[in-house]
């Protein structure tokens, strides 16, 4: 459904002086439908510019990206935005995300109106199946943003993504400014979502262990490129590229010997790379 051909994503420099950046070098990778990609790395490793660059939100360099058999890069923006019915995005944030003036129906029609997507009737009875959808009580739609907790703003926003039915949701980091227990229950919504509704996600996080929760297949990505690919179970249990083993042997086991005995393995992993 998504597939992206060496893309590269280049940054110019700021002045004479300055040096341009490239954020991404030459990364390949597919989405096919009803299908979760997790895109893990560190803060810096590309992964929220792969993003971007689907959504149309940072110009790409060279390379291609398909969807649905048709090229985005360099599509013109009015076809761009005739495209928001088929991929939306959760942002990291919801409170930021979301317009704090308004009201949970107002956030939810906005789409919907904006796309014609039926009349006014219509468009409130699909807030009230999007409510359901994310576990939210109907009286919500009189609500303001601020009224909610971090977790069940997240879940408007969900709903907001949810809207237009479309069938690929680009989620930036969407659990990690929640609590672990919030997290827990957002991703197992994530999940119940796209087992009843089909819709397929590339999910990006710098936690392995969330990645691997939710993910069919893993992409790691370090410094602009993707050095490990494949099955979510090989790739986070059984990883083969240093960088990814690395990943795995930082996330924290609740078991203090198993944690030990990781940390052991991480001192031997380092010792082999600098005699190397």
């Amino acid at each position: 459904m998504l597939e992206a051909t060496n893309v590269v994503v280049e940054y110019a420099g700021r002045g004479w002086r300055s040096k341009g950046f490239k954020a991404l070098h030459e990364v390949s990778f597919g989405i096919r439908p009803h299908e979760t990609l997790g895109l893990v790395g560190e803060s810096g490793s590309g992964k929220t510019t792969i993003g971007r660059a689907v959504l149309g939100l940072v110009p790409v360099s060279s390379g291609s990206i398909r969807f649905d058999g048709r090229e985005l890069v360099g599509m013109p923006r009015r076809q761009r935005r005739g495209l928001s019915d088929d991929i939306q995005v959760v942002f990291q944030d919801p409170y930021s995300s979301l317009n704090p003036s308004m009201t949970v129906e107002d956030i939810l029609v906005e789409p919907l109106v904006a796309r014609r997507a039926g009349d006014r009737t219509a468009a409130s009875q699909r807030v009230r199946t999007l409510l359901d959808q994310v576990g939210l009580p109907h009286d919500a739609v009189h609500r303001l943003p601020r009224e909610f907790s971090g977790g069940q703003r997240q879940r408007i926003a969900i709903a907001r993504a949810l809207a237009l039915r479309p069938k690929l949701i680009v989620c930036d980091e969407p659990v990690s400014a929640l609590d672990l227990s919030t997290q827990a229950r957002v991703l197992d919504l994530f999940i119940s979502i796209q087992e009843e509704t089909g819709v397929a996600y590339l999910f990006i996080s710098h936690d392995l262990a969330v990645v691997r929760h939710i993910s069919h297949r893993v992409a790691v990505l370090h410094r602009g490129g993707i050095v490990e690919y494949g099955d979510a179970a090989k790739v986070t249990e059984r990883p083969e590229h240093p960088y990814t083993q690395r990943l795995l042997m930082a996330a924290p086991i609740p078991d203090p010997d198993r944690q030990a005995a990781r940390r052991q393995e991480r001192r031997a992993l380092l010792a082999s790379e600098a005699v190397a």
